[in-house]
This record gives C-alpha cells, sequence and structure tokens, in this order.
C-alpha cells in the first residue's frame, strides 16, 4: 500500500472514532509530505491508489470513492461551487492524470477516465469518457464479465 494511502486509512480510523482533531493531523501530514489532500471524512473503499503518490491529488471530504479505484496525480475530485453535492466513484474506476471531477455525479463501475478531462455530468458505467467536457467515448466491453 502506498504512504499517502496508509495514512488516509490512519486518518479515517481515527475519523470513524470521532477523534477529529488527530484525523486532522494525518490529513495535514499527507499534505506536507505528499502534497496530496485525502481527508480521512472521505469514504473510499479497499484497494486504492494514487499515482506517483499522490502529488496533486485533491479529494474532497464528502467523496465516495468504490474499490480498486486508481486516481492519477493532479486531479481533483469536488463539489461545484453553486451546488451542494460531490461526486460518487463506482468500483474499478480509472481516473487518469490531470483531470478534475466535479459536481453531485457519479461515474459507474469499471468506467475509465482519459487524462487531461473535465467530468460534470453522470459516466455510465463500462465507459470510456474522455474531453472537455468529458463524454463517452466508447463502451468497455471488457470490463462487463469481471
Amino acid at each position: 500500500m502506498q504512504p499517502p494511502v496508509i495514512i488516509y486509512r490512519i486518518s479515517r480510523f481515527f475519523y470513524d472514532l470521532k477523534i477529529k482533531p488527530i484525523s486532522w493531523l494525518f490529513d495535514y501530514s499527507n499534505r506536507l509530505f505528499f502534497k496530496c489532500w485525502i481527508p480521512g471524512s472521505a469514504r473510499i473503499g479497499k484497494n486504492f491508489t494514487v499515482g506517483y503518490w499522490g502529488i496533486g491529488v485533491i479529494i474532497h471530504s464528502n467523496t465516495i470513492i468504490g474499490d480498486n479505484c486508481q486516481v492519477n496525480q493532479n486531479t481533483t475530485i469536488g463539489k461545484k461551487i453553486t451546488t451542494n453535492g460531490v461526486p460518487k466513484l463506482g468500483n474499478n474506476v480509472y481516473i487518469g492524470a490531470n483531470c478534475v471531477i466535479y459536481g453531485a455525479i457519479s461515474i459507474g463501475d469499471h468506467a475509465v477516465i482519459g487524462p487531461l478531462s473535465l467530468v460534470n455530468t453522470d459516466i455510465p458505467a463500462n465507459t470510456f469518457a474522455a474531453g472537455v467536457p468529458a463524454k463517452p467515448i466508447k463502451e468497455n466491453s471488457s470490463s462487463k464479465d469481471t
């Protein structure tokens, strides 16, 4: 497991115990040492990984991320200024480098978001999406069987 993810898991442990000051200490340690923001209040599933130890990764504190997801460097997952709600990522989602994902949207299971994409609408399951704004480019049929 990568060090920023280990620090997140420790922070989440203290967050669940409602010892928020210690949780925040680990959150800020991640920011200081790895230049990423993965707060303990975010709900992230098992086998989560970040590219290049999470350099530049920003995850909103209310974000929900499923199991077996990878978020690459310089990616922001956050809320839209004008509305409430944050993204929800399904299981087995891959987010390419330098993406911005924001708003009350969902990204379905087995979705792939290409690098340099801006995602502000829902992305269906088993879909490869890319662009500014991101649009579904093709269906990923090989992941349906897994």
